[in-house]
Protein backbone atom coordinates (compact mmCIF):
# COMPACT_ATOMS: atom_id res chain seq x y z
CA UNK A 1 0.00 0.00 0.00
CA UNK A 2 1.12 3.46 -0.65
CA UNK A 3 1.87 5.34 2.31
CA UNK A 4 0.30 9.20 2.11
CA UNK A 5 3.19 10.94 1.37
CA UNK A 6 4.31 8.53 -1.18
CA UNK A 7 1.16 9.11 -2.95
CA UNK A 8 1.49 13.26 -2.87
CA UNK A 9 4.99 12.30 -4.81
CA UNK A 10 3.39 10.48 -7.38
CA UNK A 11 0.39 13.02 -7.47
CA UNK A 12 2.87 15.95 -8.36
CA UNK A 13 5.12 13.93 -10.83
CA UNK A 14 2.34 12.30 -13.14
CA UNK A 15 1.58 16.38 -13.75
CA UNK A 16 4.78 17.52 -13.68
CA UNK A 17 5.76 14.53 -16.09
CA UNK A 18 3.11 16.05 -18.60
CA UNK A 19 4.32 18.99 -18.47
CA UNK A 20 7.93 18.47 -19.13
CA UNK A 21 6.70 16.17 -21.99
CA UNK A 22 4.79 18.55 -23.30
CA UNK A 23 7.21 21.45 -23.69
CA UNK A 24 10.34 18.88 -24.97
CA UNK A 25 7.55 18.06 -27.95
CA UNK A 26 6.59 21.57 -28.12
CA UNK A 27 10.26 22.91 -28.22
CA UNK A 28 11.81 19.94 -30.20
CA UNK A 29 8.94 18.76 -32.61
CA UNK A 30 11.22 17.10 -35.36
CA UNK A 31 13.10 15.33 -32.95
CA UNK A 32 9.82 14.12 -31.41
CA UNK A 33 8.93 13.02 -35.19
CA UNK A 34 12.12 11.48 -35.94
CA UNK A 35 12.29 9.55 -32.90
CA UNK A 36 8.42 7.95 -33.86
CA UNK A 37 9.81 7.35 -37.25
CA UNK A 38 12.94 5.50 -36.30
CA UNK A 39 10.33 3.48 -33.47
CA UNK A 40 8.10 2.23 -36.22
CA UNK A 41 11.05 1.29 -37.91
CA UNK A 42 11.73 -1.55 -35.22
CA UNK A 43 8.47 -2.58 -35.20
CA UNK A 44 8.26 -3.07 -39.06
CA UNK A 45 6.77 -0.32 -40.03
CA UNK A 46 7.47 2.86 -42.01
CA UNK A 47 5.92 6.31 -41.53
CA UNK A 48 6.31 9.39 -43.65
CA UNK A 49 4.53 12.63 -43.57
CA UNK A 50 2.97 13.84 -46.42
CA UNK A 51 3.58 17.78 -45.45
CA UNK A 52 6.36 17.92 -43.03
CA UNK A 53 5.59 21.40 -42.35
CA UNK A 54 1.91 20.59 -41.26
CA UNK A 55 3.63 17.19 -38.59
CA UNK A 56 5.78 19.88 -37.43
CA UNK A 57 3.01 22.26 -36.73
CA UNK A 58 0.59 19.75 -35.39
CA UNK A 59 3.30 17.85 -33.16
CA UNK A 60 4.01 21.76 -31.60
CA UNK A 61 0.16 21.72 -30.88
CA UNK A 62 0.41 18.31 -29.25
CA UNK A 63 3.12 19.31 -27.25
CA UNK A 64 1.33 22.69 -25.87
CA UNK A 65 -1.87 20.74 -24.77
CA UNK A 66 -0.02 18.25 -23.36
CA UNK A 67 1.83 20.75 -21.05
CA UNK A 68 -1.44 22.53 -20.75
CA UNK A 69 -3.23 19.48 -19.55
CA UNK A 70 -0.21 18.62 -17.14
CA UNK A 71 -0.90 22.39 -15.60
CA UNK A 72 -4.74 21.78 -15.40
CA UNK A 73 -3.94 18.56 -13.32
CA UNK A 74 -1.75 20.19 -11.28
CA UNK A 75 -4.20 22.90 -10.64
CA UNK A 76 -7.11 20.31 -9.76
CA UNK A 77 -4.80 18.81 -7.41
CA UNK A 78 -4.01 21.82 -5.19
CA UNK A 79 -7.69 22.89 -5.57
CA UNK A 80 -8.72 19.47 -4.06
CA UNK A 81 -7.22 19.45 -1.46
CA UNK A 82 -4.86 16.57 -2.23
CA UNK A 83 -1.61 18.49 -1.96
CA UNK A 84 -1.07 21.14 0.55
CA UNK A 85 1.15 23.97 -0.70
CA UNK A 86 2.49 26.46 2.16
Amino acid sequence: MIKPDGMRIILLLIPAASMLAGLFIFFNPALVIEIQRKFYEKINWRIEPISMKKEIRNTRIMGLFLAVIGVLALLKIICAGLINIQ
